[in-house]
């Protein structure tokens, strides 16, 4: 049976031996004392004072510090950058030049996109093109400390051109100011279509003097975005310019010397100008700067008021607020006010009568894990939204959003966590969505023959020969199979009284993240056939996990943290393994990943994997542990600075998990509808909920020293866990903390929130093969194993045949002496795990190879033999089967014991330029007789079609015919590689990948 513990909470149940009445006494002066203590915080200050847009603009937090309203479908916000990864944003706080001002920004993405119409207010001579350099085209120098920004509001000073800048917006349009201080020369508007993305298609209408139209196609992450805009001038232009040559499309608009000041109010659509016209009318109706910005602060300070945020450093008041706006800048407004919006079809659709918004930008693997659950918190209806907004969305394109982006599915990221999303927003009993149509869509989706889904139902894992990151998708659609179940539980007792609690899951696939448990290691490894990847760093970074290594995987199991720690071996063992996470001295190794940041030991806080890790000592022995490090997580890796974030802000997740930490809660597992107690930062906070109730957080004797939970009171009843519900939450009241310097006396007497702690008898783990290689010489012992017993046997075949009960159950290792293929499944009394299966080599005795060059780990194709294994790569370099060489050229040289009359040696070379392996120049064969001196066999140019647009994988095999005089004894292949990226490609000037698998010889 699934045990899951403590799903039933009572608070009444938790009540100390001591008389109720001097319990409650006590309790009611410790509350008290809290909020007399607080009378020095003005709770009617305006929270938009608070905020700090430039937080993230530096380092690689890739925000933005422009104007937006909350969750606005505009973003009107300076350009720094063209592209580059710390240009995600459009802006980087380490420039000095302004291009101009585009209406569309995404906030911390590591992707670049949008920065659609871009406006650039020029005096003297008007440049038509951007540069580099302000003398070779337009933008201009400014200072930081003529910036100012706000919510909703932005103001600069660009310096060559002498022009004041201010910007507001509200949803769908925003208003520019423009004041030009030099009265000698004209004064020009440009408008430029051309700016950042591709530009596929795009026009202007011009209606008048003081009026002009127009939209864009464009390419980019989105690879087919609309936009659509409506620009009217409140003084009319003299004249015209539009310059549509050689790929550009721009506009000059000439206005007179005397011309002192220009406003411009534009409205966006994703649907067309008449929309766009339409948004700009009702949304700023008049040419009252100050009214419109008015408008939008109203609006910032209706959200950022729905949490109240007393710090025990008042310093603490900017980075919660500026956390709290950046949560509320994403998802976007899609649909135009008369409620038309464009489908993931590429359609126009009518939103229905009392349906609210469309939205956009949907970074799930990245909000899912702290944004969406803070969104149940606080903007419940909105959580509705998005959630038909995600069923909208398969109805039109034919699954559920993973990375959605301007009404395109990028399929950035791994899994499929709109589930997550809506399972978290079900169980919590937000429920204005049809739960019937969401359940349809959310099993659809699972089942979906794409990304290893198939393999991962089927096989209950994925094979890492494939399909890339592997492990990650392994164990990401374990959890998001779990949310499906929940929410299949939700649905089928949302009408009975029995609590949905006390109900077995339904399924096992959310069991399957422990056959990538490997029990030896205790971590979670890739699986080839059967076997463990090898070699295995557990720091490396390889694309068997996702932007990540295996230390930053290896507890992702929020679901099922009990099972977790059981395998690796009980509560102090987890508590030893976040130990040595956290402490580790191990450096990052592999592949370069600029995501991998914000480190302690091998925690990285500046990516999303790790955020739940520190709250998993709650599940331990030492729950003060998560106290310690959430405190220091807090402290470390968040500032008051530009780059005060320590990784990418990823459309509101770094922000959020903040928001709620500083609070003292976290949920770590969304569908799982409880929130871990950390460590608040705070005296007093309070949440309002839409329901009208409200929940105040008082934590008493808090300072910065004091990080230790010493008790906590829930309504007037200590309670003996370190968790709350969701319900109880929601339903308001009091919350007091009490904190110590030191760890609460009794390490033990903080129960851990309900998770799902024993493995159903019913599941079957799938067996591996202890043995790493697949290549051996004279023979090899095999041993088979199981990440859990769960009263299996393992039963085997040799001769090709799927095994049954009646096949050999294995029970002792043995030896090979032959090229041999086994299959194995495990079996118990309910079933069997699905079959691995393993061809284990005998190599050719008489041929060895010697690798002049050297491969990468990561890049390992199976070690020093993968070249002579037979095992030929797919135009998928990341499922390990090639051999990777960087910056130089690859050699190796065959030997024969007895020499072998060859005919034909051959080499297969792969290219895949996104990624920076490209064919080699040319590739040289040589023999010799002897094994001393060498005989040319011909030299291969590598003649290819290979132009800047065709960035998608090819292989081939080069085979040369030699005619040797007799036998021989060596063969030398010599692969010269591409010295560096060609100037048209991104990487250009860096060095490229060689990448090999198989040496033919006949």
């Amino acid at each position: 049976m699934i045990k899951i513990l403590g799903l039933v909470i009572c608070v009444f149940s938790v009540q100390c031996a001591i008389s109720q009445v001097d319990e409650l006494r006590r309790v009611q002066d410790s509350a008290r004392s809290i909020l007399n203590q607080n009378l020095s915080t003005t709770p009617n200050k305006s929270k938009t004072l608070y905020v700090d847009p430039f937080i993230g603009t530096g380092g690689h937090g890739h925000t933005y510090p422009g104007a937006a309203a909350p969750f606005g479908m505009m973003q009107l916000s300076p350009d720094t950058r063209f592209d580059g990864w710390d240009g995600c944003s459009g802006y980087h706080y380490s420039d000095s030049i302004i291009y101009g001002f585009s209406h569309t920004h995404l906030s911390g993405t590591g992707v670049s996109d949008y920065g659609d119409l871009l406006i650039v207010p020029e005096s003297g001579k008007p440049k038509i093109d951007p540069g580099y350099a302000v003398e070779r085209g337009y933008g201009s120098h400014f200072s930081h400390d003529t910036e100012e920004a706000s919510p909703g509001f932005y103001k600069v000073h660009l310096d060559d051109n002498d022009i004041d800048v201010r910007l507001t917006v509200s949803e769908r349009a925003g208003f520019h100011e423009y004041t030009f201080n030099d009265p000698k020369g004209k004064k020009f508007i440009v408008i430029d279509l051309d700016h950042r993305d591709k530009l596929l298609e795009s026009h202007f209408t011009v209606i008048d003097k003081k009026t002009i139209s127009g939209a864009r196609s464009s390419h980019a992450w989105a690879t087919n975005q609309q936009f659509f805009f409506h620009l009217e001038l409140d003084v009319p232009y003299q004249k015209v310019r539009i310059f549509e040559k050689d790929g550009r499309h721009k506009m000059l608009l000439i206005f007179p010397k005397n011309t002192t000041q220009i406003n411009i109010r534009v409205g966006m659509s994703a649907v067309d100008e008449d929309g766009a016209r339409e948004n700009l009318h009702s949304e700023i109706p008049d040419w009252n700067f100050d009214k419109t910005r008015a408008a939008v602060v109203r609006k910032w300070e209706k959200e950022l008021s729905k949490i109240y945020f007393d710090p025990i450093d008042p310093e603490m008041n900017t980075t919660f607020y500026t956390a709290l706006y950046h949560s509320n800048l994403a998802p976007n407004i899609f649909n135009d006010l008369d409620g038309r919006y464009r489908g993931r079809d590429g359609e126009i659709h009518q939103l229905p009568e009392g349906a609210g918004n469309q939205y956009t930008v949907f970074s799930l693997w990245d909000t899912y894990r702290a944004s969406h659950p803070l969104f149940t918190l606080t903007q419940v209806e909105r959580t509705n939204d998005f959630v038909n907004t995600f069923l909208r969305q398969y109805n039109e394109g034919g699954d559920l959003p993973v990375w959605e982006l301007a009404g395109n599915e990028t399929e950035c990221m791994i899994g499929y966590h709109s589930v997550s999303v809506i399972a978290d927003a079900f169980v919590k009993g937000i429920r204005g969505f049809d739960h019937d149509a969401a359940m349809d869509a959310m099993v659809a989706t699972s089942n979906f023959d794409e990304y290893g889904k198939r393999e991962f139902q089927e096989a209950g894992y994925i094979n890492a020969g494939s399909e890339p990151e592997s492990v990650s998708k392994s164990l990401e659609y374990a959890y998001d199979e779990f949310c499906i179940s929940q929410m299949k539980n939700a649905i089928l007792h949302m009408d009975q009284r029995t609590p949905m609690r006390n109900v077995s899951p339904i399924g096992h696939t959310m069991f399957n993240f422990i056959n990538s448990f490997d029990p030896q290691t205790g971590f979670m490894r890739a699986r080839r056939n059967g076997r463990w990847f090898s070699p295995f760093d557990p720091a490396e970074v390889n694309f068997n996990y996702t932007e990540a290594n295996s230390w930053q995987y290896s507890l992702y199991a929020p679901h099922a943290v009990g099972v977790l720690r059981d395998l690796l071996g009980g509560p102090d063992s987890l508590e030893a393994w976040l130990d040595r996470l956290f402490t580790t001295e191990m450096e990052l190794s592999g592949r370069h990943q600029v995501d991998i940041t914000g480190l302690i030991g091998q925690y990285a806080h500046g990516n999303e994997p790790s955020h739940h890790m520190a709250y998993l000592y709650n599940y331990t022995n030492a729950p003060e542990k998560t106290q310690y490090y959430i405190d220091r997580i807090l402290k470390e890796m968040y500032s008051n600075n530009p780059d005060g974030l320590s990784g990418n802000e990823d459309c509101g997740q770094m922000s959020s998990w903040y928001v709620l930490s500083a609070l003292g809660i976290y949920q770590i597992a969304p569908g799982n509808p409880y929130y871990e107690i950390g460590r608040p930062l705070i005296n007093h906070g309070k949440i309002l909920f839409e329901n009208g109730t409200e929940l105040s957080i008082l934590v008493d004797n808090n300072s910065m020293e004091n990080k230790y939970v010493q008790e906590i009171v829930y309504n007037g009843y200590i309670l003996n866990r370190s968790y709350l519900s969701h319900e109880e939450l929601t339903a308001g009241g009091r919350i007091i903390i009490k904190m110590g310097a030191t760890p609460a006396t009794k390490r033990d007497k903080f129960s851990h929130a309900p998770t799902l702690s024993e493995i159903p008898s019913s599941f079957v783990a799938l067996p591996y093969f202890e043995q790493t290689e697949h290549i051996f010489e004279d023979s090899m012992t095999l041993s088979m194993n199981l990440p859990v017993d769960n009263n299996c046997t393992i039963n085997y075949t040799l001769d090709g045949s799927e095994p049954t009960s009646a096949s050999p159950q294995y029970s002792e290792p043995f030896t090979i002496s032959s090229t041999t293929t086994i299959n194995a499944r495990a079996i118990n009394a309910h079933g069997s795990s699905a079959t691995i299966s393993n061809t284990f080599i005998k190599k050719d005795n008489g041929v060895h190879i010697e690798l002049i060059s050297e491969y990468s780990n990561q890049y390992a194709g199976g070690g020093d033999l993968a070249l002579i294994d037979g095992i030929h790569g797919s135009t998928e370099f990341r499922t390990g089967d090639w051999q990777g060489y960087w910056a130089q050229p690859f050699e190796a040289v065959i030997t024969f014991d007895t020499p072998r009359d060859i005919t034909e040696v051959g080499l297969g070379l792969l290219s895949d330029m996104k990624s920076w392996i490209f064919y080699p120049r040319t590739v040289t064969f040589a023999y010799s007789y002897d094994g001393v001196t060498w005989e040319d066999g011909g030299i291969t140019n590598i003649i290819t079609e290979e132009v800047a647009d065709d960035m998608y994988p090819h292989r081939m095999d080069v085979i040369s015919e030699i005619e040797p005089k007799k036998s021989i004894k060596k063969i030398k292949v010599l692969a010269y590689n591409l010295d560096e990226c060609p100037e048209w490609h991104l990487g250009v000037g860096n060095p490229t990948w060689l990448f090999v698998d198989e040496i033919y010889f006949k």
